[in-house]
């Protein structure tokens, strides 16, 4: 139930929006724009996900987002900086802004809510210094298509996406692969697997819904580049997290840190390595946001942190650290951005939609623990 109640949750929301909108909802361009609006927040998450599986909090990224944004703007538009040389040179002030907090956080023992409380302070008023507390835009046409364009059409002509279509099914073949390659190493582990009934119901549904994601994408424009960011990114950290030495370091400190310490895990070193990822990550999303809207303003980012914390959460964070998967920060964060394109195409006030997001994550946060007395009881 931990692991895919919010699967099921997710697809039960698609389904009320699709009849409460009289079909609006999966329509291709929605789909689209849904990928689209909510490309920097999943990126977020996945970095917040981390943070929290580490027995952390970040509370800066929305102010970092900002600050990036500002200065990649002051670089292309005014000094008239070359953008992939712009984006390089934001992403790794990211990633210096991420070190630093990491550096005060795992070798000076400052907590984490009180070092990003005071870096969100902080970035935020830098981004009014360099900003001058003004609107800077536009954005070269490159980094504009990397935020709202999409893949080119090749082949012949015909109505769907030709591109699109290869990469669901080569993404079809990915998932069949990986859960078949799961299921027999949880056996030879002597681990239990799933019964094979409820295994092909999950597989069959994993690829349905591939499959239908594909077909909506391929209706429209294609799949967006920034929709291929994000699944390197889940690729790539999924990975990382499962399989790679530093993965598992980062679930041993957040589920115990004094066994961890006993086991021989260098926990300041991975602290510091999670935040550093989780400021590149944050300064990624900055670029994205501020090339979505073709500017970059000093209030770019508000509440973007309580955003990524609530998709966390919701995709199966605990509050205690050490469970979560970069899937799962996926999953929470479409769960907020399907409840806020459906509550906007039935005309749900923004009031009403603040409340019935905080009802969502207090209910994501109750299954948490009630999940847990359940085991333990």
């Amino acid at each position: 139930m931990r692991q895919y109640g919010m699967l099921f949750a997710l697809g039960l929301i698609v389904l009320l929006f699709q009849i409460w909108t009289g079909g609006d909802l999966l329509l291709p361009r929605n789909v689209s724009n849904l990928v689209l609006q909510n490309s920097y927040i999943l990126i977020l998450a996945i970095g917040m996900m981390i943070v929290i599986i580490s027995g952390h909090i970040d509370l800066s990224v929305g102010s970092l987002m900002a600050l990036v944004g500002g200065i990649g703007a002051v670089l292309m538009v005014e000094h008239h900086v070359a953008w992939p040389v712009a984006v390089l040179l934001t992403l790794l002030l990211g990633a210096a802004a991420g070190a630093l907090q990491g550096f005060f956080i795992a070798y000076v023992g400052i907590p984490s809510f009180i070092v990003t409380l005071a870096g969100m302070l902080l970035f935020r008023g830098l981004t009014e210094i360099f900003l001058k507390g003004q609107t800077l835009g536009p954005f070269p046409d490159g980094l504009q298509k990397v935020a709202n364009g999409f893949l080119p059409e090749v082949g012949p002509q015909t109505n769907y996406h030709n591109g699109t279509l290869l990469l669901g099914l080569g993404l079809v073949a990915y998932v069949v692969f990986q859960e078949v390659r799961d299921r027999r190493r949880q056996r030879e582990f002597a681990l239990e697997p799933l019964p094979t009934g409820l295994f092909a119901l999950k597989l069959t549904a994993l690829v349905a819904a591939v499959l239908v994601t594909t077909l909506l994408l391929a209706s429209y424009k294609g799949a967006p580049v920034v929709l291929l960011i994000l699944a390197a990114l889940l690729v790539g950290f999924g990975y990382v997290m499962r399989n790679a030495v530093i993965g598992r370091h980062v679930y041993a400190i957040g589920g115990n840190l004094p066994a961890a310490k006993l086991s021989g895990v260098k926990d300041r070193k991975v602290t510091f390595a999670v935040f550093l990822n989780m400021g590149m990550l944050a300064a990624l999303a900055g670029l994205v946001f501020a090339a979505r809207f073709n500017a970059a303003s000093p209030k770019a980012g508000v509440n973007f942190e309580l955003e990524a914390i609530a998709a966390a959460f919701i995709g199966g964070a605990s509050m205690s650290g050490g469970v979560g998967t970069v899937l799962g920060a996926i999953i929470g964060g479409l769960v907020l951005g399907v409840l806020n394109n459906g509550m906007n195409l039935v005309g749900v006030g923004t009031d009403w939609q603040q409340v019935i997001k905080g009802l969502v994550l207090l209910a994501a946060v109750g299954f948490d623990v009630w999940n847990k007395r359940r085991a333990g009881a």
